[in-house]
């Protein structure tokens, strides 16, 4: 007796589980893709930057001391949104990588103080007192710190506007043209360069200021939000430096950078030995009267960079080291979402027309190899 296969019949085919299959599937992609992008990426950056190792002995005559370091991190130009500008989901995102930045930092890193060096927010010059506490209520909460950490923030132009042993210094009162808050900023610029030459003719010997307070004698750091004088970013270099094209755009002082005038005061009367600033948005470092370096920090937010960055400190009384730790690009999580998704795509592309699927494999649909096999029926 002959038996004749016929081509349908007996198939192991069940839709509806294999649907549920490919949906558990994709939902499991995508949670691990979020996780990956918006959280472990920032452990993965940040795990790989260390703290600079600064010297720690100092001499006093013929004896030798261990210094104190301090721990410093060092961020500017967050740019809160606030109600007028930029769509909510850009600032959600935007607020979203800083706060995951920020707090991995901290967990990281264990800083023991942060500054950040101004425009904070991104309208504060022209917030109601409703839109402003709810903007400082959102900073609050992303940039949240353990007790034992201090958090120190520079005025910057966009906190407060345009008015045309850290020194913390409002350079936005530095316009020099006699408005309330520019001549309290001066005022108490001499009063502090005033105590601190007296710091050193004390330590001199010298007891010529008399009784009062002092403060240490080491050289301070100026922190601050516009740079110190300079004609434009054409000697700038890096990665995070400004575009080769806007790097010999000439830089307009009390605007892109305080004046000559006001430079050369705070470089007299503080005599810092370090100056960092942030206002560009881009990297700089260059040296004012050959001697006092100046590093111009990126800024913090991806609505500003494709790659930001801070700077980490460590800070003796005599000395400093700096390093810079890199975020993640956002080009490349970009790219991390966009591949993904064209491998899943290509993973549940249908199999050739006529042949039916067996698995739903590695490689995208794998059709049954050899002969489809159905029932068998008796032939006379």
């Amino acid at each position: 007796m002959a038996v004749i296969e016929l081509g349908f019949g007996r198939q192991s085919f069940h839709p509806f589980k294999r649907k549920s299959l490919l949906l558990l599937k994709l939902i499991a992609v995508v949670f691990a893709l979020l996780l990956f992008c918006e959280f472990l990426i920032y452990y993965l950056a940040i795990f790989q930057c260390n703290w600079p190792e600064v010297n720690t002995t100092a001499y006093d005559g013929e004896q030798a001391t261990r210094e104190p370091v301090l721990k410093a991190m060092f961020l500017a130009d967050t740019h809160l949104l606030g109600e007028f500008l930029g769509h909510w989901l850009d600032k959600l995102r935007r607020e979203w990588q800083m706060e995951r930045a920020f707090q991995t930092a901290l967990w990281l890193l264990q800083p023991e103080v942060v500054f950040i060096l101004g425009d904070v927010f991104d309208e504060g010059k022209w917030s109601t007192p409703e839109a402003w506490a709810d903007d400082v209520q959102r900073f609050q909460k992303m940039f949240r710190h353990p007790s034992h950490v201090q958090l120190k923030v520079v005025a910057g132009n966009h906190d407060i506007g345009f008015h045309y042993d850290f020194v913390m210094v409002n350079s936005v009162a530095l316009n020099g043209d006699g408005c309330g808050i520019c001549s309290e900023a001066e005022a108490e610029l001499i009063e502090v360069s005033h105590r601190l030459n007296c710091s050193r003719e004390q330590a001199r010997g010298s007891r010529r200021c008399g009784p009062g307070p002092l403060l240490p004698i080491s050289a301070p750091v100026l922190l601050q939000h516009y740079p110190l004088y300079r004609r434009s970013d054409a000697n700038c270099s890096g990665d995070d430096a400004a575009p080769p094209e806007e790097r010999d755009i000439p830089f307009k002082e009390n605007y892109d950078v305080l004046s000559r005038e006001a430079s050369q005061k705070l470089l007299w009367w503080l005599q810092p030995r370090l100056v960092l600033s942030g206002h560009t948005h881009s990297a700089c470092e260059v040296h004012h009267g050959g001697r006092v370096p100046e590093l111009s920090v990126p800024s913090f937010s991806w609505r500003n960079r494709n790659n930001p960055s801070f700077i980490m400190g460590s800070i003796t009384p005599t000395d400093y080291a700096l390093s810079k730790c890199y975020l993640p690009r956002e080009d490349v999580v970009l790219v991390i979402y966009c591949g993904a998704r064209e491998e899943e795509t290509r993973r549940m592309q249908p199999c050739a027309e006529g042949r039916p699927c067996e698995t739903q494999g590695e490689g995208g649909c794998k059709p049954r190899e050899g002969p489809l096999k159905g029932p068998t029926l008796p032939t006379p």
